[in-house]
């Protein structure tokens, strides 16, 4: 059993509702430091997923452990065999079944506490301090390497959770479009400044195993000081539901409430519908971004220098996309959007197949067209869901989201390696991940998403009331 305490929208934890928080002027002062706190935390934990993941752990953790045990060796955990050339996409598999059981209880504390600022904060810092010991990794130190990248992976991923959560109580529903595509424009400037100054410093450090221990130092450091910002500012929702547990601890009653969480999702068809969609398009969206260093280096013949130059366009470039399309979903709003983003997404892909070998222009104009789609398509992804989630049950909800995402990470590149596999082509195992968006597009096209909205009992978007555009299929 649990008993539902009191909220109070005066506390020093607490943040004026937007109901409150906004009005005919536009936002109070105190909702745009609120905003600003939150897009900040995105500008410092974005480097997680830029330098660590992309760039330097997935290569750095590989070339450690071949120091010891060989380019071809072989690496035993718990009596298992690893080739240390598959460690890194071991980790990432590993931490993502370990995130389909531990984001849903971290959601469920999150609300059920109401701590969300704690809960991100801690969690948030706990991975920043992560990524900076990843200084001490060196030499053959592949078991600290990988006990730091699994630790950072989980605490980013499970901060992120109630990161996202925060969202609905930041911004109504006219105006969830604009701030969620702020606040992913503010993750990739963050992450791209972390990576330019890595491309900078590689030119006067040649060692590369150090280059990479400076960036990953640099990219905790930068994570760490960010995160000051939102934990002097940031306040708690003040909507937000606080349940506490009559009997046994919080972790079990996160248990009982993720059960909870699953029974209701049951009555929100179009919200599950729109969830299996973002499941099938994201992990094209994921493996395309993920591998596309791979194709270009190894079926373009493309150098380091310009595949490192075509990540750093995607991240400064995607800025500009996630505010573009968010213009563009206030006014056909965010499903409409998004399905003409997966019809592009097809094209970059069958672009992609037909690519010259050797032509950085070409992966260049390429790389330019990904990150506008790729920025847009992420950020309404996530205020279109979180408009159909029930108030209050926020941070259990996207727990669900981030599954969707998280869950299925190894659909996307199982299917590029079968098809290269069979091919011996890389041209066909790109051209394969067509298949993620068409099947996407397709089962997001049916989601009504003035359905899902007035289920969920959320106020419908100006976007949707009183247009035609509403009965349209897209």
């Amino acid at each position: 059993m649990v008993r539902r305490t009191k909220d109070s929208a005066t506390t020093k934890d607490s943040a004026p509702d937007t109901a409150t928080g906004a009005g005919p002027a536009g936002p109070s002062p105190e909702l745009r430091r609120q905003r600003r706190a939150w897009y900040t935390y995105g500008w410092g934990a974005h480097t997680f997923e830029t330098s660590v993941v992309t760039v330097f752990m997935s290569r750095y953790l590989v070339a450690v452990a071949q120091n010891a045990v060989g380019k071809n060796g072989t690496l035993h955990i718990l009596g298992i065999p690893i080739a240390a050339g598959s460690l890194f996409a071991y980790v990432v598999s590993f931490t993502a079944i370990v995130l389909i059981f531990l984001m849903p209880i971290v959601g469920a504390i999150a609300d059920r506490t109401g701590r969300k600022r704690e809960l991100m904060l801690g969690l948030g810092y706990l991975g920043a301090f992560s990524v900076m010991a990843m200084w001490f990794v060196k030499g053959s130190d592949w078991q600290l390497g990988t006990f730091l990248m699994i630790f950072a992976y989980l605490t980013y991923t499970c901060a992120k959770v109630v990161f996202n959560s925060f969202l609905p109580s930041l911004a109504e529903a006219d105006e969830r479009d604009k701030i969620s595509s702020i606040g992913w424009a503010a993750g990739y400037i963050g992450g791209g400044i972390v990576l330019a100054g890595s491309f900078v410093a590689s030119f006067v450090i040649t060692d590369t195993a150090l280059l990479a221990r400076i960036s990953l130092l640099a990219a905790g450091l930068w994570w760490a000081l960010f995160a000051l910002v939102p934990l002097r500012r940031l306040r708690n929702p003040a909507s937000a539901a606080r349940l506490t547990p009559r009997d046994g601890s919080m972790l079990t009653a996160g248990f009982r409430q993720l059960g909870h969480t699953i029974k209701g999702a049951r009555m929100l068809p179009m919200t599950l519908l729109f969830l299996v969609a973002y499941l099938v398009y994201y992990d094209g969206i994921n493996t395309v971004t993920t591998l596309s260093a791979t194709y270009g280096s190894d079926a373009l013949g493309l150098s380091d220098n310009t595949l490192l130059t075509a990540i750093l366009i995607v991240q400064f470039a995607a800025f500009g996309g996630a505010l573009l399309l968010g213009r563009f979903a206030e006014r056909w709003g965010a499903k409409r959007v998004i399905a003409w983003s997966l019809v592009v997404w097809i094209g970059i892909v069958v672009a992609a197949y037909f690519l010259t070998k050797g032509s950085a222009v070409q992966f260049y104009v390429l790389a330019m067209a990904l990150s506008v789609v790729m920025g847009g398509t992420q950020a309404l992804s996530r205020s279109l869901y979180s408009s159909m989630i029930p108030a209050g049950q926020e941070a259990e909800y996207f727990s669900l989201y981030e599954i969707s995402s998280s869950g299925s990470s190894a659909l996307g590149p199982l299917l590029f390696g079968l098809a290269y596999q069979n091919t011996g082509s890389y041209r066909v195992a790109i051209l394969s991940l067509v298949v993620f968006f068409v099947v996407g597009l397709g089962l997001l096209i049916p989601v009504n998403v003035r359905r899902a909205v007035t289920t969920a009992g959320n106020q419908i978007p100006g976007s949707l009331l009183g247009s035609p555009r509403e009965k349209s299929p897209v």
